[in-house]
């Protein structure tokens, strides 16, 4: 009954956390991670390590963020040189930094996680005017040397953790690129899909996937990211924005505390 309600419990985090990446335009990590990790054993049904947990989500990811990505398409919300350059290079590092964790323990894993998270929550408070609303995907310009630095740096680290990044890629592309609120969700799927590519083959080959609980999460994800991505265009940039810092910041507050807690600080 327990292994049931697990995979029952697994679903359901598939279908809300990336209705919720598809609409603020994550690759889901952000928001799948901490509930994978916190939601199964707090109802009772299960627990699961950091380990099987990056396993389960570059997987995820993969699904959800190619479906995302073929919606805000469709959306003309995706810029293809962005997802070229930066897709591309985050795809080949992040492969690196998923064979990397291999030897890398869960708590390690954890910390770098819940890193990333804090970065990106403050970068996503910092106030910015927004620009270029009705500027075409490719009509968007931007310093390639830029954007091919962050993607080698957060591939990697994404790799490692199971997370390709969608949650830094996007507010890196907002403030230090320049690129609009809406393209950089869009475009930051398809750079989420090209990166778990290569960190799922990164990690399935060296056997840190759980084949039953990720197929689970899954099928839920698949259709919740379409359904997210649809609400995007509906939704005002702005309020994409606050909503973006919210989930991270959120996130990255409970990652610190459970961080805290297991080197003894609480």
């Amino acid at each position: 009954m327990t292994e049931t309600g697990l995979l029952i419990t697994l679903f359901l985090i598939g279908l809300v956390g990336a209705f919720f990446s598809g609409l603020l335009g994550l690759g889901g990590a952000i928001i799948l991670v901490p509930l994978l990790l916190y939601l199964p054993p707090l109802i009772g049904v299960g627990a699961l390590t950091m380990k099987e947990v990056s396993g389960i989500t570059i997987i995820v990811v993969f699904a959800s963020a190619l479906t995302g990505v073929l919606t805000h398409n469709k959306n003309r919300l995706v810029s293809r040189s962005l997802v070229l350059v930066m897709g591309v290079t985050a795809a080949f590092t992040a492969l690196l930094g998923s064979i990397y964790s291999k030897q890398t323990s869960s708590e390690t894993l954890l910390i770098i996680f819940a890193f990333m998270a804090a970065f990106a929550a403050i970068i996503m408070w910092l106030p910015k005017k927004e620009v270029g609303e009705g500027v075409a995907p490719e009509d968007v310009t931007y310093n390639k040397i830029g954007a091919f630095l962050i993607s080698v740096v957060i591939g990697f680290i994404g790799g490692m953790v199971g997370a390709p990044g969608a949650y830094i890629f996007t507010p890196l592309m907002i403030y230090f690129l320049g690129i609009p609120t809406k393209i950089a969700i869009g475009s930051t799927l398809g750079i989420a899909f090209a990166a778990s590519i290569f960190g799922a083959i990164g990690k399935l080959t060296t056997g840190q996937v759980p084949y039953l609980l990720t197929l689970a999460v899954v099928i839920g994800a698949v259709p919740g990211a379409r359904i997210g991505a649809k609400f995007t265009k509906k939704v005002p940039a702005a309020s994409l924005k606050k909503a973006l810092g919210v989930v991270i910041a959120f996130a990255a507050i409970r990652m610190w505390l459970d961080v805290l807690h297991k080197l003894n600080y609480l």
